[in-house]
């Protein structure tokens, strides 16, 4: 028989501890966000359903995005027992600067469509954080303010080629001028991919108001009360636009972009160049044979064209065919810190995350993103020291293989 008697006080008072509470809603918020699929979560909740849908979402039937994510979690690991893990090196070079983290903040369109804080509150945590930040031509804030918002943080910008050539050099030289490191240029982007929520949610840039939008705001009130009540909507590259996204990119995106206009390109940018949305290893081959620094393996996060390569699979064969005249950077389906330790692992150099740090701005402005940085950093750490491996620059394939 179980012999039962009354705690005594004495007992229970070192159970007992009340947590002071937490008066700033948005850091009460965070506090319970423990991953990016929390931060995800959150952000769902707190943005109507045509933002979130436009951050989360992909092209046509999501078949890219969902193989590059189930790529990620085909990896094993393998791990490295009895090794003093006690302090580990999270530090790696990027583009020939040290970067805190092996990854950097991808260019992303529309960012104070998401939350009103925008890519000043992006630019000031990559500072912080010590990892490079790159500007989206379609970014809703220009050049020269995020760069007078971050002044000390490694700024890199993101170019679309323009069918007129003159504004895009003219985008080139204020980067140059505002003291941009890196230039990046898109190449998937020929024509606007078919993502179907935006078109069914009637996504417009920007938000407009009708019956449909205005019984979301009342379920969001705090982000249509942001939208309306701080500057409206500005471009990093243009002034106005008023239609969807695929129609902006159907009328002013060059669909006749080539490997001349890479080579214009490289004679009008003195620093590192980078081309982003590399998808087969010939087009790598070829980029840098004309002087690109970097490419980005991507398939824009699936949102271009539905059942691309997984990038993940891809970068072994593009290694084996640059070796090592250029960095290879990776992103699509990244949603944690093992993902990046994986990817670096496989032969990455560093990665890009996107959707990861949207979801954490969405959830809790500046905030939010600098928690996204915390989580990442957590995950790094830690798979590492399981992995027991003692530095981001020790990774290497033995510490990681991809099943099928």
């Amino acid at each position: 028989m179980v012999k039962r008697q009354l705690p005594r006080w004495s007992e229970l008072r070192p159970l007992l501890r009340v947590k002071p509470p937490q008066l700033n809603t948005t850091e009460r918020r965070l506090s319970a966000a423990h991953s990016i699929a929390d931060l995800r979560a959150i952000a769902r909740r707190r943005t109507p359903r045509a933002v979130f849908d436009y951050t989360d979402g992909a092209a046509e039937a999501e078949i890219s995005l969902r193989r590059a994510r189930q790529a990620f979690r085909n990896v094993e690991f393998r791990p490295s027992v009895l090794q003093d893990v006690s302090k580990v090196d999270t530090g790696r070079t990027i583009l020939g600067g040290h970067s805190e983290l092996p990854f950097s903040f991808a260019p992303t369109g529309f960012t104070r469509m998401m939350n009103h804080e925008g890519e000043p509150a992006v630019a000031r945590v990559a500072e912080r954080a010590g990892i490079p930040y790159a500007l989206s031509t379609m970014g809703t804030t220009s050049i020269e303010d995020v760069a007078a918002a971050a002044p000390s943080s490694r700024k890199w910008f993101q170019l679309y080629l323009w069918r007129d050539r003159e504004a895009s050099r003219e985008l080139v030289q204020r980067a140059q001028d505002a003291g941009y490191e890196a230039l990046m240029l898109t190449v998937d982007t020929p024509v606007g991919g078919a993502r179907l929520r935006d078109a069914r949610n009637g996504l417009t840039i920007p938000p407009e108001l009708t019956l449909k939008t205005i019984a979301d705001g009342a379920m969001h009130p705090a982000w249509w009360f942001n939208l309306l009540t701080t500057e409206p909507l500005s471009f990093a590259s243009f002034k106005h636009w008023s239609g969807t996204i695929q129609e902006l990119i159907n009328s002013m995106f060059d669909p006749s972009l080539n490997l001349a206009d890479l080579e214009w390109l490289r004679e009008l940018w003195q620093g590192p160049l980078i081309v982003k949305g590399i998808q087969n290893a010939d087009d790598a081959r070829r980029v840098v044979e004309r002087g690109a620094d970097a490419v980005v393996l991507s398939n824009h996060g699936g949102r271009q064209l539905d059942r691309a390569p997984t990038m993940l699979e891809l970068l072994p064969s593009v290694r084996e065919a640059i070796g090592g005249r250029a960095e290879i950077l990776l992103d699509t389906g990244i949603v944690s810190g093992a993902d990046i330790v994986a990817a670096i692992a496989l032969g990455a150099d560093s990665c890009l995350i996107g959707r990861a740090y949207l979801y954490g701005l969405m959830a809790g402005g500046e905030r939010g993103v600098q928690k996204t940085v915390d989580i990442l950093r957590t995950e790094i750490v830690r798979t590492l020291q399981l992995l027991g491996v003692h530095a981001i620059d020790d990774l290497n394939t033995t510490h990681a293989t991809l099943r099928h």
